[in-house]
C-alpha cells in the first residue's frame, strides 16, 4: 500500500496563509492601494474554481472599497451576472479539473447580458490561442497567473477610472 506524503496537502494551505498575511499587511495600511473611492461601492465578481483565489481576491478587494461576490462554477457565475449589475468581472478561463474552458462561456454570457461590464481574464492557461479567443470576445485585460495583487488592482483601477469619471463623479 502506497502511503501519501502529508506535506503535499499542506502546500496550498501554506500558500493561502502567506497570501492572507500579505493581505492583512496591505489592509492595515502597510501598502498603498490607491483604489477608487466612490459614494457607493463598485460591484466586482470573481469567478475561479480555486476557492483560495476567490477568498484572497474577495478579502483584498472588499477591504479596498468594492462589493465583491464570488462564483466557483459556470452555473453560479451566470446566475450572479444575471441578477447583479457588476462593473468588473475577474474571470478564470479553465473551470474544473478537466480541460474545460468554461470561462470563455461565462465571458460570452456576460457580454450578451452586461455589455458594459469590464472583464479581466486571470488565468494560468494563457496560451496564445486562448488569449486570442478571449480578446475576440472583447475582454478588457488578459493576465496570467500568478499575478501580484497590486498589479491586478492597478488593472482594475485603470479600467474603472473612466467609469468613475462618467458614472460616479468624485465630490469636489
Amino acid at each position: 500500500m502506497h502511503k501519501q506524503n502529508p506535506l503535499r496537502y499542506r502546500a496550498p494551505f501554506k500558500t493561502l496563509k502567506r497570501v492572507s498575511g500579505q493581505l492583512r499587511g496591505r489592509l492595515r495600511g502597510d501598502h498603498e492601494t490607491n483604489l477608487p473611492e466612490s459614494a457607493e461601492p463598485l460591484n466586482l465578481l470573481i469567478v475561479d474554481d480555486e476557492k483560495s483565489i476567490c477568498l484572497s481576491l474577495k478579502e483584498y478587494f472588499s477591504h479596498t472599497g468594492y462589493a465583491v461576490d464570488t462564483a466557483a462554477d459556470v452555473v453560479n457565475a451566470k446566475r450572479l451576472i444575471h441578477a447583479v449589475d457588476y462593473e468588473v468581472l475577474i474571470q478564470d478561463i479553465r473551470m474544473g479539473v478537466k480541460e474545460d474552458f468554461g470561462g470563455l462561456q461565462i465571458i460570452k454570457f456576460a457580454r450578451a447580458h452586461r455589455p458594459k461590464m469590464r472583464i479581466v481574464v486571470l488565468t494560468a492557461h494563457g496560451t496564445r490561442e486562448v488569449e486570442k479567443e478571449a480578446r475576440g470576445l472583447n475582454v478588457d485585460a488578459f493576465l496570467r497567473k500568478p499575478q501580484p495583487l497590486a498589479r491586478l488592482a492597478d488593472v482594475v483601477r485603470g479600467l474603472m477610472a473612466p467609469h468613475q469619471q462618467t458614472i460616479r463623479p468624485q465630490p469636489p
